[in-house]
């Protein structure tokens, strides 16, 4: 019988109801990543797909959101000895001298339980893997990870996984948001946004043309994650002053004056109870709903994992900023700079990007910025 490599996708347990949409959305992410692929097809709870190239196919698809993990997986009946041959010689060939590895298999078994393909494979890979030195390890402790899964009539025998980035499919709620990016934590935040489900209409603002480099870095993080191959920005400058915590909270109070001017009605807007105060928060939210519009708080309730996505969306660097950002402590509810607002409409400027490789020139080249 021949075996078949797939690379399998592991819906978080938030999207296996939407598992159609998670389909749809990895076939578009495989065309515009110009990634070959034959089927996406499903397998009890998880989705197969078929492509010419694995490795850059999971690359691709670990894009999304609704992703739990990413595996690169042979697949084989769902038979007891089957199974423990193939991992005993699939995961021992991956195992190199002196290792502790986990065998760990889930999913659905038949006639057998999953901890009985477990102990069986780590005897079998006891003995026939002597010359390796190879030994057992715990849940705590290991060098490798020999994982497997097992749906109604196959066996997935895993030759590499990878964390998926959670959350829901894109474009569940149909709805799209409006969302502004002007900082590390307007970005986590807008990658929040699109991780709920959300989608998401961006755009940029900025107080001087030096912020446009940082900016169209960390929107070239951001962009992959929408799953869209054209992705139209809109840029506004707002000439307030970049220094001291008032003026940062009277620009935020500006930018969400831009997007009330917006006729979507859903607005996420970058407040965290745990950054900002529950007065300026209330403030915020009073004005979006005197417009009959709906906010989104996506950093609400997202503590230390604020940095995580940080780290996500390729912000490491600016880990430093976005801790500078966090210390808020005052009560104040500065009013925004109505001049400023009013102005900036002239500077709008309006930039389709086609996703790739060039986005950050592309975006910095509109502005004829030297670079």
């Amino acid at each position: 019988m021949d075996e078949i490599s797939y690379v399998i996708v592991f819906p978080t347990i938030f999207s296996k109801n939407k598992i159609p949409l998670l389909i749809t959305n990895i076939k578009k992410i495989l065309k515009i990543k110009k990634q070959e692929f034959k089927s996406v097809k499903r397998d009890d709870d998880i989705i197969l797909v078929d492509a010419n190239d694995p490795v850059f196919a999971s690359s691709a698809i670990n894009l999304l959101f609704g992703v739990e993990k990413i595996a690169i997986a042979r697949q084989i009946k769902n038979d007891f000895q089957n199974i423990i041959s193939e991992i005993t010689s699939i995961g021992g060939n991956l195992l190199l001298k002196g290792e502790k590895f986990l065998v760990k298999v889930e999913g659905t078994s038949k006639g057998f339980l999953t901890k009985d393909v477990e102990i069986a494979t780590t005897s079998s890979i006891i003995e026939k893997k002597q010359n390796l030195g190879a030994h057992p390890g715990t849940d705590e402790n290991y060098d490798k990870l020999l994982y497997s899964y097992l749906t109604k009539n196959n066996a997935y025998i895993c030759i590499f996984s990878d964390k998926g980035n959670g959350g829901i499919p894109n474009e569940i709620q149909k709805e799209k948001t409006i969302c502004a990016v002007y900082d590390e934590l307007s970005a986590v935040s807008c990658f929040e946004t699109i991780k709920q489900g959300n989608d998401v209409k961006i755009i940029v603002c900025y107080r001087q043309k030096s912020e446009l480099m940082n900016l169209a870095k960390i929107i070239n993080q951001i962009l992959p994650r929408l799953a869209q191959d054209n992705v139209e920005l809109e840029f506004f400058e707002l000439k307030i002053k970049p220094t001291g915590i008032k003026n940062y909270l009277i620009y935020i109070n500006s930018i969400l004056q831009i997007m009330l001017q917006y006729t979507n009605t859903r607005i996420s807007i970058a407040l965290s109870p745990l950054i900002f105060s529950s007065n300026f928060i209330d403030n915020s939210l009073k004005q979006i709903f005197e417009k009959k519009k709906i906010p989104i708080m996506p950093l609400a309730g997202v503590d230390s994992r604020l940095f995580n996505d940080a780290k996500e969306i390729g912000l490491e660097r600016n880990l430093k900023k976005l801790e500078k950002i966090i210390p808020i402590t005052t009560d104040e509810v500065p009013i925004y700079a109505k001049k400023e607002v009013e102005s900036c409409f002239k500077t709008k400027k309006i930039i389709s990007i086609k996703v790739g490789p060039n986005n950050v020139h592309d975006i910095l080249d509109s502005f004829e910025e030297n670079h």
